[in-house]
């Protein structure tokens, strides 16, 4: 049962200045004015991406040594984003889960509209798609594999978290504190492995299990809009059919797109065989490296860097890229 003498917004026991000065109404004005612009960008992104890979086909890679203080600086901010996100943003979808309920937490945008530490993260959130968008810089300069999820990702996902704040999509609480905890564990992770720690391979195929599970939670959630909206009305739900149809769109095929790559990654043969391959090859540079001649330890150092880039950053940022998250996702 609801207790109404209980604020919509959770108590918290701290708010910054650039949080309570958040205003939502002016944010808001701005986006609807120029959200059709996210258009423009993503047709800049698909030329700069598909461009640089043309631009780098007869030019070599750069090497993870090279681009590895700027992946420990991107992953690392990108982290750090999440993580505060994340802290600022889950308290109030959990009170309201608590005192308010389901119907709530998915049909009314309290979090924005009354809750400015949480407006001001949401806002935030929906900003921060578009830089975002520089995760493919680092695969394009490497010559990885670009696969279709990624840059799928990246686009559907920016489209879909401007159009919605346009809306005050209500249910969008759930997709931002979604996103914002799975990347703030990915991209730690991320960081991690470009400062050259290595963290167990089975945390990997974890990462792809949380976006597994955000996919599915994600289209539950749109189910349960979709049959507030017919039994309660728009004028008690405060999101549009057309958003629905969207996002569930959305999240089933990402649901498909990472089931394909989790397959492909850790239950194939042939993902089993390359997994098998790249620990051998681990091994041998390990030795290597503990050798006495510092020439065979650079060639060593610099074999490892490249295997290592290869397989990480394939399996890890093309996972990651959305792992990305829809993201309102």
């Amino acid at each position: 049962m609801i207790n109404m003498d209980i604020s919509v917004t959770p108590n918290y026991s701290y708010i910054f200045d650039f949080e309570n000065d958040f205003i939502h109404q002016r944010t808001r004005k701005w986006m609807v004015e120029n959200w059709t612009w996210v258009f423009y960008y993503c047709g800049i992104y698909m030329l700069v991406i598909f461009g640089g890979q043309h631009f780098m086909q007869n030019r070599p890679r750069f090497q993870l040594f090279q681009l590895r203080g700027p992946l420990i600086i991107w992953n690392t901010m990108l982290a750090m984003f999440s993580i505060m996100g994340a802290f600022r943003t889950a308290p109030e979808l959990l009170h309201v889960l608590r005192h308010y309920g389901l119907f709530h937490s998915v049909c009314v945008p309290s979090y924005i509209e009354q809750d400015r530490v949480c407006g001001f993260w949401t806002w935030l959130f929906v900003l921060s798609k578009l830089p975002e968008l520089g995760d493919t810089i680092f695969i394009v300069l490497r010559k990885q594999p670009l696969i279709f999820l990624h840059w799928y990702h990246h686009i559907t996902v920016l489209i879909y978290s401007w159009f919605s704040y346009t809306e005050y999509t209500s249910s969008a609480r759930w997709f931002i504190v979604m996103n914002y905890c799975v990347h703030s564990v990915m991209y730690s992770y991320y960081a991690l492995k470009a400062a050259r720690f290595n963290p167990p391979r089975f945390i990997a195929m974890i990462i792809t299990s949380l976006q597994l599970t955000q996919m599915i939670v994600g289209c539950a959630i749109n189910v349960w809009a979709n049959g507030f909206l017919k039994t309660h009305g728009r004028q008690s739900c405060n999101i549009s059919q057309t958003n629905i149809n969207l996002s569930i769109a959305m999240y089933f095929s990402y649901f498909v797109l990472f089931a394909r790559f989790f397959y492909k990654t850790y239950l194939s043969p042939a993902g089993k065989k390359t997994r098998r391959m790249a620990a051998s090859l681990a091994a041998q540079n390990t030795a290597k490296l503990s050798s006495p001649s510092s020439d065979m330890s650079s060639k060593s150092s610099l074999l490892s860097d490249s295997s290592n880039g290869a397989l990480n950053g394939n399996a890890a940022n093309g996972a990651a890229a959305f792992l990305h998250k829809p993201k309102l996702q």
